[in-house]
């Protein structure tokens, strides 16, 4: 039964620029939705700018604005870098809307009425200077554990200590630099201690819709954290007002008082889906009002959990609204293993990402690559980045297309031919098919990708045991050539269905070049038929040079320390490569190459290292035998970043048989495998070497 789904990513603060780090989501999300549309469910994807707040209003006050000049401005800058990298949403709206002010009065007297909501005179620093109450984390001052100075209000980043403004040493205002003074004033509370939410919340975070948890296993074992067991109340009500002058959302019948962003964003949610309604002619209420059949889906980064599956299911039960059918949490992004860093020149704004030329598409599909459904972090390691992207979509996948396609537009004037259905079905097949859909549902594409590559694999070793450009040389081999060519091409054709959510706008390419309607699921177990006429093929995608890669990172560096380690950086290489250059030109004799014991080696297992992040742990067969049973040689090869051990069993390479034994961490390596790859970076990757078939385990290469 086709699926109505209303998914979301959680909104942007209107107060910075889109980076790296804050795409792992989007893209995400987009090819989840990609991926709906492409199995035929309905899937409406909306998003806003979170644009209320202290911060806004100060940086507006600043550059001389109104905090409406602002937050459009920086609207248009968002959409630019969301268009850039093909995310597509059905609306980008702004929680500065009437929408969704309408919907943010509509739960907070609906809450008011439930008596959920109270008032209570508190204490706050206020900046008599600026004449504002300031939020905690405009107050700096020295930790009280640790002493460190230039901390904020509520945490020390020195030793980690959480605190109240009221314990900080020598407190300061980080907008006047004055000495603020406690003053009194009413606050309006959320009561999420009360029993009503505390009861609901430990059943909704355990829930189960449609038989999928509403949370991820270790999302729903934090929420038992915060919630405790049953009997216990361990949720303290939730401050949901702010005090003039504030940029925000003015608070029904309170004179002076502005709901706090965190009340009025995730109802962005609702407003730009209202918005969108209105534009559509679509019903609000049939989504957003309990028993809805549309599942109602949320990506988010780990750290505003507290908020999507404590705060904001409370606000919209208690208000009389639906509750999220899912709330799928991802980790933070590190580059090359650490905290993104300006000093580095690894805090990359999708901007710079753009500007540098790099494709989008090459981070969409690494992203996809390491993303798997879980909260863990991922890391982008930059080296990885460029040998998995040159590997699989340059190496494996477009390799297919560039290949063939020569021979279907030269010698049948573009005319596909038969395809060899037993070949098709051997590697298309149901079975992988299900694997596939069921990885990209659960949000594990990584798992999705490395399948799709196997299957990759597989019609590239179809493509090197018919040899078409050697059927080509035979006028009676014509028949067979245009069968193997064909095939190969309804094999890239069924790829790029699979890798359409991922790579929207190659598929896009791909579709022209099949002269083809859009391709749809059911398209990948279909092939063209026997006649169909396909367009000129024109490249589809350039491998990444590390030269790119350098001046994305230049062009990210913000101090001139850094940008004179970016710019000693190529020197460097150069001086390496030039030291290869000497060193290669030395020659050797006959003697000396025949001290090498090269042999043919069967890959009969191969699996990852854990704690390593480059090595494969290898089980080699090179014909030795002890005590008549096969006896098998160890090699740990660091080659992680360009194969996936999965896809490496069964074949043939070649190794050092005579390298000397070595002591690793992870146990003893016994010889060594060969690889390709160029030394300078120009063409970064690596690539281990196949012998010609025939060739069998054990033979000496001479």
């Amino acid at each position: 039964m086709k699926r109505s789904l209303l998914v979301t990513s959680a909104l942007p603060y209107a107060n910075g620029a889109i980076h790296l780090g804050h795409l792992v989501e989007y893209i995400q999300t987009d090819m989840w939705v990609r991926f709906q549309h492409l199995i035929g469910n309905e899937a409406t994807y909306v998003c806003a700018d979170d644009t209320h707040g202290t911060p806004i209003m100060l940086r507006a006050e600043k550059e001389g604005i109104t905090p409406e000049a602002l937050i459009a401005r920086v609207h248009q800058e968002h959409l630019r870098d969301f268009s850039g990298f093909h995310i597509n949403f059905d609306l980008y709206h702004s929680t500065h809307s009437n929408e969704n002010r309408e919907c943010a009065e509509t739960i907070y007297l609906a809450l008011r009425d439930a008596g959920l909501i109270e008032v209570r005179e508190i204490e706050q620093h206020f900046d008599a200077e600026k004449g504002m109450f300031l939020p905690d984390r405009f107050i700096k001052g020295e930790c009280p554990k640790c002493g460190a100075a230039d901390q904020y209000g509520d945490n020390c980043e020195s030793c980690g200590a959480a605190y109240t403004p009221s314990e900080l040493k020598n407190p300061r205002s980080a907008v006047s630099g004055s000495v603020p003074v406690l003053k009194p004033s009413q606050h309006y509370f959320f009561k999420l201690s009360d029993a009503r939410c505390q009861q609901f919340l430990r059943d909704f975070t355990r829930s189960a819709p449609n038989g999928i948890p509403v949370l991820q296993h270790e999302a729903a074992n934090k929420m038992q954290e915060w919630l405790g067991d049953a009997g216990e109340n361990k949720l303290s009500d939730w401050d949901i007002s702010r005090d003039a002058p504030y940029f925000g959302f003015a608070i029904p019948d309170a004179p002076g008082k502005y709901f706090y962003v965190w009340l009025d964003a995730p109802i962005g949610y609702m407003g730009a889906f209202k918005a969108l309604a209105k534009k559509q002619g679509r019903d609000f209420d049939t989504v957003w009002k309990p028993g809805s059949n549309t599942e109602l889906v949320h990506f988010i980064g780990k750290d505003i959990l507290y908020f999507h599956a404590l705060f904001w299911p409370a606000m919209l039960h208690h208000a009389g609204f639906r509750v999220p059918t899912r709330i799928c949490a991802h980790g933070f992004l590190t580059v090359d293993g650490s905290k993104m860093s300006k000093s580095r020149g690894t805090f990359i704004t999708a901007e710079s990402y753009l500007q540098q030329k790099l494709n989008p598409e090459w981070l969409r599909y690494y992203f996809a690559s390491k993303l798997n459904g879980t909260m863990e972090d991922i890391d982008l390691n930059l080296d990885d980045f460029i040998a998995k992207v040159n590997s699989d979509l340059v190496g494996k996948y477009v390799n297919i297309a560039s290949r063939c396609a020569g021979f279907i537009r030269k010698q049948f004037e573009g005319a596909l031919g038969e395809t060899d259905r037993t070949v098709f079905d051997r590697i298309i097949t149901d079975e992988a098919l299900t694997e596939i859909a069921t990885a990209m549902e659960a949000r594990d594409s990584a798992r999705a990708m490395r399948q799709i590559m196997h299957l990759a694999d597989e019609a590239n070793l179809y493509v090197n045991d018919k040899q078409p450009w050697l059927l080509a040389k035979d006028p009676e081999q014509r028949a067979q050539l245009h069968i193997v060519t064909s095939t190969a091409l309804n094999l890239f054709r069924s790829l790029t269905v699979l890798l359409k959510p991922v790579l929207p706008a190659l598929a896009t390419q791909v579709e022209h070049f099949f002269n083809a309607a859009p391709l749809c699921w059911a398209d990948a177990r279909q092939p063209l038929p026997v006649g169909h006429r396909i367009n000129d093929y024109t490249h589809l995608m350039n491998r990444i040079e590390r030269p790119m890669v350098d001046a994305l990172i230049a062009a990210n560096a913000e101090s001139l320390q850094a940008a004179e380690q970016t710019n000693k950086t190529p020197e460097k290489k150069a001086a390496n490569v030039d030291a290869a250059k000497d060193s290669q030109n030395e020659h050797i004799n006959i003697d000396d190459f025949t001290k090498v014991d090269l042999r043919i080696a069967k890959i009969v297992n191969a699996e990852h290292v854990e704690g390593a992040d480059k090595l494969i742990r290898l089980q080699l067969d090179i014909g030795e035998t002890e005590n008549g049973v096969a006896r098998y040689r160890q090699v740990f090869a660091g080659i992680k970043s360009a194969y996936d051990p999965a896809q490496l069993v069964g074949r043939l390479t070649v190794m050092v048989a005579n390298l000397a034994p070595r002591k690793m961490k992870f146990g003893m390596s016994e010889g060594m495998l060969l690889a390709a790859s160029d030394t300078d970076g120009a063409t970064p990757g690596l690539y281990i070497l196949s012998p010609d078939s025939g060739a069998q385990a054990g033979m000496r290469v001479k």
